[in-house]
């Protein structure tokens, strides 16, 4: 049985938890207004007024002019994420983190150890809870797809069990929208297909699927149907590391994308630094409104793992290595393959890369003896984003 634990609010939970003053007003952690900063996450509360991630901070704030906006410490993020995880071995080693706030967890071979998988379930939530002072939500189902939208559909605080032997009871009812890869431009294909359901996609061929979302159409019948082979794979058995983020909203906004991009560069950077490991190929994946998808890759003289050499090298591709177009984009992507999990590196005569080391190590040094706002990068100021080891995105499947 596989796990989807899902911190919920992570990054504003945290801050409240840290800020007890903070609980029960509405509470932004994201950018500012001034530098077209976005909604890195947003508490139960400020969602009320219509507030998402993703969101730019100055829209947000019309929403709710009096909500709290606190720039992220996503360094200390990534401190409590550590703890996390922490939880997690003590009951699997298949951990497959997704973000720093959500990962899968195989428990098919603890279940002798621990019990059911529900029970380990409870256990790790109970934990997460009384240790940490944090909520999660959980997912309990027989593989990834499943489990993953079983961890949304009782938000904050839930635990949905999906029954391997009622799998389309489970399924049939939600919307087609569930499905991963299922936007609005693909969405509204479906309804004109008269599909509104999981239940009414299931009813179509696969050949029908095929002619209308090519490749695509496999993977939807597999999904509706309640199919996902997929392994729960740790970070150091893995052939790349990637994040990728769907908006809620489309976004047509080139350097909102960019600070996107940014924290998304930041979290693969913080998983291959946290394995010792380092990656020869950096990739963006980029999904328009109208579901075309284009990726883009380069291939880097040695392997790495700082994240100024990942993002300098993404943000290229980004702004250099698309084809100008002008619909909306709804998905956004950043990973890194060529894996090297050699624990040696080659060091070269004049070895550029160690004075960017040596720069990170007194930085780091200066942060933990005066706190995290003492040293930041000035070209980040402007989106009011930092350039640390985390990251917030979402989960896409592709």
């Amino acid at each position: 049985m596989i796990l989807h634990v899902d911190m919920d609010a992570f990054y504003a939970s945290v801050e409240e938890r840290d800020q007890p003053e903070l609980a029960g007003k509405p509470l932004i952690v994201g950018g500012t207004p001034e530098g077209r900063g976005v909604v890195a996450a947003a508490n139960y509360v400020v969602r009320q007024f219509g507030v998402h991630s993703a969101m730019p901070t100055a829209t947000a704030l019309r929403l709710c002019p009096e909500a709290i906006v606190l720039p992220p410490r996503l360094d200390h993020y990534a401190k409590v994420s550590a703890e996390i995880r922490e939880i997690f071995v003590r009951y699997t080693p298949l951990v497959e983190p997704l973000s720093l706030d959500e990962a899968f967890l195989d428990v098919t071979g603890s279940e002798s150890l621990f019990g059911p998988a529900v029970e380990m379930a409870h256990t790790i939530k109970r934990e997460i809870r009384q240790e940490l002072r944090l909520v999660a939500s959980v997912g309990v189902a027989p593989n990834k797809f499943l489990a993953k939208i079983a961890s949304d559909l009782e938000k904050p605080d839930g635990l949905v069990i999906v029954d391997p032997d009622r799998v389309q009871e489970f399924l049939d009812p939600l919307s087609v929208a569930r499905i991963w890869g299922v936007g609005r431009v693909t969405g509204e294909t479906f309804s004109r297909l008269g599909v509104q359901t999981i239940a009414d996609l299931r009813q179509l061929p696969v050949e029908t699927l095929r002619q209308h979302f090519g490749s695509s159409g496999e993977h939807f019948w597999n999904l509706a149907h309640g199919i996902d082979s997929r392994p729960v794979v740790p970070d150091r058995e893995a052939k790349s590391i990637s994040h990728e983020t769907t908006f809620a909203q489309d976004i047509n906004d080139g350097e909102v994308l960019r600070s996107w991009l940014l924290e998304l560069t930041e979290q693969v950077g913080y998983r291959l630094r946290r394995h010792a490991l380092r990656g020869k190929v950096v990739q963006i994946k980029v999904r328009f409104a109208d579901f075309q998808t284009i990726t883009r890759s380069k291939t880097l003289p040695e392997p790495t793992n700082s994240t100024q050499a990942l993002w300098e090298t993404a943000a290229n591709l980004l702004n250099t290595r698309l084809s100008e177009r002008h619909l909306p984009v709804r998905l956004l992507g950043m990973g890194v393959s060529g894996i090297d999990h050699s624990q040696f590196v080659q060091r070269s005569l004049f070895d550029d890369g160690q004075q960017e080391k040596q720069l990170d190590a007194v930085g780091d040094d200066i942060k933990d003896r005066f706190g995290e706002g003492a040293l930041r990068r000035g070209s980040n100021l402007r989106h009011g984003t930092r350039l640390h080891p985390a990251a917030k995105p979402d989960y896409d499947p592709d």
